[in-house]
């Protein structure tokens, strides 16, 4: 290690400095926090196989950018209930209708209903916004699978499904209405 520090002491200096680098690129404390432990706990794993580092400041930041981009290649892009955040009990009377397990004449008949009115409101999307969220969203294919297959960014395919969901929630929302109030 650079002039024989140790591990602490250079967790000592480098702590604040690092922590702020990380916070400017990640989106929530938790993850900064994260990465921040992370990076300390290599710097202990090299110190203890006496792995040298040349640059100590270098190799912090490197090993640090480099477990920020990990980040955000695990990262899944948000499920469709976190678009209805607004209106959670819409949320949870949808997804209950819809996992409902009981077969009872109401029940069939509000599923059918519902998947009638979705459908409909596909229908109105752009075709590339429509194949986007049908592809992410019903099928689960990953918007980095979903690039490869369509030859568009990653960023490009989440703004269509965003675009896409933004016309469902007013279309349900309708419909959730007149459900409630009947």
């Amino acid at each position: 290690m650079e002039q024989k520090q140790n591990t602490a002491e250079i967790a000592r200096n480098y702590r604040s400095r690092l922590k702020r680098f990380i916070w400017k690129r990640v989106s929530s404390a938790e993850d900064a926090e994260d990465i921040l432990q992370d990076v300390f706990y290599q710097l202990a794993e090299a110190d203890r196989l006496m792995k040298p580092i040349e640059h100590i400041s270098a190799w912090l930041y490197t090993v640090a950018g480099n477990r920020i981009t990990d980040l955000y290649r695990k990262k899944r892009p948000e499920p469709l209930s976190e678009y209805f955040s607004e209106n959670e009990d819409m949320v949870a009377e949808f997804v209950g209708l819809i996992y409902e397990t009981e077969n009872t004449p109401e029940n069939e008949y509000l599923k059918s209903l519902f998947w009638e009115e979705l459908e409909i409101a596909l229908k109105e999307l752009p075709r590339e916004q429509r194949m986007i969220f049908e592809l992410n969203e019903l099928e689960g294919i990953s918007f980095k699978e979903l690039a490869g297959l369509t030859g568009e960014t990653v960023n490009t395919l989440i703004s269509r499904k965003r675009y896409a969901v933004l016309h469902l929630r007013k279309r349900l929302q309708t419909l959730y209405n007149e459900l409630i109030n009947f």
